[in-house]
């Protein structure tokens, strides 16, 4: 017997390699057509915020929304003995920090099922249907429900009829029999996922398509994740200078193939926390890069090294795939000025600790319309 979420009020916490974030936003944001909801901040998701959540969380609230991170086994543990979710959404399980489980993925598997042994265990999970690992995780001894989103398999709530539109993503749920139009402000099919599962996650508790369409219209951006920025001469620059493993590099790259109408280009930082995998998941986002359309690769950082190799293994020509170590970063700067005309529309995809921000900065300055 499942809970009945007209009596309780629900906890939801969503997890996941990929897509946290984005998924405790956009429910959120459906959430507070009708409901006043507590809402994580951004990224806070350490155990040490799950505890400082608790204490927010009043009588006012009818709904609360948290991101519990993860990167050793143990810790989501450690969030459901805080906060036990009622709700618990995996997003997908990629290799993210699976350098902290002996580069085992049985082991990352086993530490994302936490939250499936540590939530209600009468409550609801919902599961990515596409995603392959997800299969391994844990649920043959989970007794409450669970519910899938796809896209390419068909899951209880699946999209349908994707594209890109001017301001973002667009596409078509059956909800009830009747298919519904969805726009999110957000590129990138990684993004209908996320917002598959807040629409799931919000029908079962009760919204309609018309609070859903609307909440999601109107989410908060989450800063440095596939910002759009457009510039003078028809140059655009997406800045996603927050996290960087091998599916996010993919996704973001499928969006620069995307919304790059001219000239195309990469700059991708390292990546950590791989472990045993680290050359061969930088080798594979470089041929990934070099065979959807990416026109010009810069890469930065010691272990991107392997992207460029990557990308000159699958034929990109050697003049069109540079390498930069952490001190050269001024070199990266004026080579890229050099490589830019006018359409080009470049991607900067590197995580925070490698500051690669400073070059959207960078390029936002010496291309603003008043420079």
């Amino acid at each position: 017997m499942t809970v009945d979420f007209k009596k309780v009020k629900p906890t939801i916490a969503v997890t996941g390699s990929a897509g946290k974030t984005t998924v405790k936003t956009m429910i959120s944001s459906i959430l507070r057509e009708k409901w006043i909801t507590y809402e994580s901040s951004d990224y806070d998701n350490t155990t040490e915020n799950t505890i400082k959540h608790k204490e927010k969380i009043g009588p006012i609230h009818r709904a609360a929304v948290l991101e519990y991170g993860m990167g050793f086994a143990g810790q989501i543990t450690e969030h459901c003995s805080i906060l036990r979710p009622d709700i618990a959404v995996i997003t997908n399980v990629g290799l993210a920090h699976i350098g902290n489980f002996d580069s085992k993925l049985e082991n990352l598997v086993a530490a994302k099922s936490e939250i499936i042994k540590g939530m209600n265990q009468n409550g609801v999970l919902f599961l990515n249907r596409d995603d392959h690992n997800s299969k391994m995780l844990h649920t043959s001894k989970f007794k409450g429900k669970i519910v899938t989103i796809g896209i390419e398999k068909p899951g209880q709530y699946r999209a349908q009829n994707i594209r890109f539109g001017k301001e973002g993503m667009e596409f078509t749920v059956q909800l009830k029999g009747k298919k519904y139009t969805f726009k999110i402000p957000v590129y990138g099919q990684h993004n209908v996922y996320n917002a598959l599962f807040a629409i799931a996650v919000t029908d079962l508790l009760g919204f309609t398509p018309k609070e859903m369409q609307n909440g999601l219209n109107f989410i908060s951006k989450p800063e440095h994740r596939l910002y759009f920025f457009h510039l003078k001469d028809g140059i655009t620059v997406i800045d996603d200078t927050v996290h960087a493993h091998p599916p996010a590099m993919k996704a973001a790259i499928d969006v620069l193939k995307q919304a790059g109408r001219k000239k195309r280009i990469a700059v991708l930082g390292s990546m950590s926390e791989l472990g045993e995998r680290n050359d061969a998941d930088h080798l594979d986002v470089g041929r990934y890069v070099a065979n959807n359309g990416v026109n010009h690769l810069f890469t930065y950082g010691n272990y991107s090294r392997n992207i460029t190799e990557g990308a000159l293994s699958a034929g990109m020509a050697l003049n069109k795939a540079k390498h930069y170590t952490g001190l050269y970063r001024k070199n990266l700067h004026q080579d890229l000025l050099e490589a830019i005309e006018p359409g080009t529309t470049i991607l900067v995809k590197g995580s925070s600790k490698q500051n690669l921000f400073e070059t959207v900065e960078f390029l936002l300055q010496h291309y603003s319309e008043d420079a």
